[in-house]
């Protein structure tokens, strides 16, 4: 066909290029292309020019949104309805496109004839060859390109007929098969087609990979599924449970969860083991025991941090009066973390005497940070596998009390208190300080070892508090790893303001009283504490409350006429009884052979009357009360310093040979 132009109808096509002698379907269904085939059929002699457009979501396309290249074809087999138009298009050849109008109803446009330019003869033909023998390559590899393709090609089909047809049937994009249209240089076309034919090699030579893998993964699988089943089968005739389901359940899980890979492989090979023992069997049981509690010890889980320094400070004031240096180290840590977004957690030790609120201000801090508390209590723990686990080997082998906690924490994270540290004991069987060691280390803890869990454990996320009442106790390499904060004695002042905000409404609310039916003021809750209790911490002092919110119900039930109580001192000593202790104090006039001492005790500071006689006697030195053997020998040094200074002090020597001096102290 000689270069020709042509002033037709034009049809939009989406998603397809036509090229030369290719016979195309179409179905057609916007207006503007139904339009354009009515036109071409009915006054144009089924001729028509047919173009893609750029993007096949554009419903309405502009001038700017297809392409000027395109064919000429005649319109066979026309099939209209109400919905859609089908055809058939044979292509004729390549044109131009210029002119282009749209008329409101339709798009116009002119197509110029644009014939091929031939090359080199010799590169044509071997080209040619090169495409033929790719395709009788792929034809082992994929089954795009129909079988005839290849017979068809080997008749001496014409090298312009080649790469239309082959371009028409590859699976190439959009702009790949615009651009082999527009080609007009024909060894031009026959390279990109030999492109798109290695392109599409290469795609079947991995898809053809993946099959096989797919394959041979199927097989695998279900040969294992039918090793399994028939494994299952044998032990049902022997008489066994064959118990495949909680195996299963356990890998299933195991695949799901986020656990580190020596874990996942260590899990796999100890249910391995198991399926080949009896199910009744003790090993097997053993074993289904151990990986359950590997499994259930976290290994991913976590909570966040509260980094709130505010809220965390405000909680803890809540929580506790006092105990200002504790709060503060608690804020600095979080701050710090805060500002470094990575830090290792401290390990912090809380020493005090018993009932001064060391326990409870582990869950505070737990609380106030978010996260989960868990507590071991060590006081007495004499056997080293009570920290690091029993080894597997012995009957009733269980983890130790580190990772047993960790297990019912659930997360990494946990602040975990270990209560009374200083109360460890040793035997025979090790000494469980030792293991405390590498718990408190954080050059170590990141691969804990217990002997039961026998893979390494990650202990470095994990707050650890230390609790202890006498730190002379606590091993000095134990002692080394601590941060150690003073948990002080409280005050006076300081038991009547915890009294006050928070055991008096823990002990209304255990006894079903409210604010409105009973109250106490200061001064009682002040004779409660000097005169019923003795102690550093504040535990008898909340035992008294008790007493009296008991009693004052009984009150309440008995009296229909009472509606209130008001705790005062008198009340006080009416619900408790005789005052157990006397609140000493110092005497307001001076009197001869009374002298008041200051004495210090766990319970705090007190003054302590000492009272001294003389009478006749052989010189001896009476000592009565409760004394120590330091006190003992102060009142010896004592006396033998006044001995030596007689004379200074103008005392007869033959005093110290005629009378007896006694020293009493009340308490």
């Amino acid at each position: 066909m000689s270069e020709e132009s042509y002033r037709l109808p034009l049809l939009i096509t989406r998603g397809m290029v036509l090229f030369p002698n290719q016979i195309q379907p179409i179905e057609a269904g916007r207006p503007f292309s139904v339009t354009a085939i009515d036109e071409a059929h009915r006054n144009y002699n089924d001729l028509i020019l047919v173009v893609s457009q750029h993007s096949p979501e554009v419903d309405e396309p502009n001038i700017d949104e297809f392409y000027s290249f395109g064919v000429l074809g005649r319109i066979s087999n026309l099939q209209a309805n109400k919905k859609y138009t089908r055809l058939r298009i044979m292509p004729l050849s390549r044109v131009e496109l210029t002119e282009i109008e749209n008329d409101g109803t339709m798009w116009l446009a002119t197509g110029t004839v644009k014939q091929d330019i031939s090359g080199d003869h010799k590169t044509e033909v071997a080209l040619v060859r090169n495409i033929i023998s790719n395709l009788e390559n792929m034809q082992v590899v994929t089954s795009r390109l129909p079988k005839e393709l290849i017979n068809q090609l080997s008749k001496g089909v014409s090298a312009t007929d080649i790469t239309d047809m082959l371009a028409n049937l590859l699976p190439m994009t959009i702009e790949q098969k615009q651009k082999v249209l527009e080609t007009l240089e024909l060894n031009e076309r026959l390279k990109l087609v030999m492109e798109a034919i290695k392109e599409e090699k290469e795609i079947s030579d991995i898809d053809k990979h993946l099959q096989e893998e797919v394959r041979k993964s199927a097989e695998k699988n279900q040969r294992e599924y039918f090793l399994r089943e028939k494994l299952k089968a044998i032990k049902a005739e022997l008489g066994e449970d064959p118990d495949g389901e909680d195996s299963d359940s356990l890998i299933e899980r195991l695949e799901k969860g986020e656990y580190p890979e020596f874990i996942k492989n260590k899990v796999r090979a100890e249910l391995k083991r198991a399926e080949m023992m009896p199910q009744a069997s003790l090993e097997a049981s053993l074993i289904k025991a151990y990986v359950e509690t590997l499994m259930d010890v976290p290994w991913w889980q976590k909570t966040a941090d509260n980094d709130d320094l505010l809220n965390v400070q405000k909680i803890l004031d809540e929580d506790h009066y006092g105990l200002d240096k504790v709060k503060k180290r608690i804020v600095e840590y979080l701050a710090v973390k805060k500002m470094t977004g990575n830090l290792k957690a401290p390990i912090l030790c809380f020493y005090g005497p018993p009932g001064v609120g060391k326990t409870s201000l582990g869950k505070s801090i737990a609380r106030a940070l978010g996260r989960k508390f868990i507590k071991a209590s060590l006081g007495g723990i004499s056997d080293e596998a009570e920290i690091r686990g029993h080894r597997r080997t012995y009957v009733g082998a269980m983890p130790g009390r580190i990772i047993n906690g960790m297990k019912k924490s659930g997360v990494i994270n946990p602040v975990f208190l270990l209560d009374e540290i200083d109360k460890l004991g040793s035997s025979y069987k090790g000494d469980p300080s030792n293991a405390l060691l590498e718990v408190l280390d954080p050059e170590q803890n990141f691969a804990f070892n217990d002997n039961y869990l026998e893979e390494p454990y990650d202990l470095s996320n994990v707050l650890f508090i230390g609790t202890a009442n006498y730190l002379d106790d606590v091993p000095p390499p134990l002692r080394d790893r601590l941060e150690l904060i003073e948990v002080n004695s409280y005050t006076e002042l300081e038991k009547t303001e915890i009294a006050r905000r928070h055991l008096i409404n823990k002990q209304l609310l255990a006894n079903g009283l409210t604010k409105d039916q009973v109250s106490f003021t200061k001064e009682a809750i002040l004779a409660i504490i000097q005169l019923y209790t003795r102690e550093a911490g504040v535990r008898e002092l909340e035992r008294k409350l008790a007493s009296i919110c008991r009693k004052v119900v009984v009150d309440l039930l008995t009296n229909p006429d009472l509606n209130k109580v008001k705790v005062t001192p008198v009340e006080v000593k009416k619900y408790l009884g005789v005052p157990l202790f006397d609140n000493s104090k110092k005497e307001k006039t001076p009197q001869v052979g009374v002298v008041t001492g200051l004495a210090y005790t766990h319970f705090g500071g007190d003054i302590l009357p000492i009272e001294v006689n003389h009478f006749p006697g052989s010189g001896k030195l009476v000592l009565t009360g409760n004394l120590g053997d330091v006190m003992k020998e102060s009142a010896t040094i004592a006396l033998d310093f006044i001995q030596a200074n007689a004379k200074n002090y103008g005392i007869e020597s033959s005093m110290f040979k005629e009378r007896d001096i006694h020293i009493h102290v009340p308490e």
